[in-house]
């Protein structure tokens, strides 16, 4: 009798770790990062001078900006709307 083996093999073996990691990367990017990166996300272009404050005054509060910074980027944002 002869024995041909009932396993995968070599082959076999590397295409389904490759199909688990593409598999796994996908969750990650379609499941978690939308669910993790919710309040992370960056105000709509063209919004109001009053969320491009709210936004200055976040990043000043968490240290993002000194208040220099703060200062001057809200002066601009003030004389962009005369």
């Amino acid at each position: 009798m002869m024995y041909y083996g009932s396993g995968m093999g070599a082959g076999g073996w590397i295409l389904m770790l490759l199909t688990v990691a593409l598999l796994l990367t996908l969750l990650v990017v379609v499941v978690v990062r939308p669910l993790v990166s919710r309040d992370t996300v960056p105000p709509a272009v063209g919004g109001s001078v009053d969320d491009a404050e709210k936004v200055l005054a976040d990043r000043l509060a968490r240290g993002d900006i000194t208040t220099d910074e703060y200062e001057q980027r809200l002066h601009v944002l003030r004389a962009s709307r005369r």
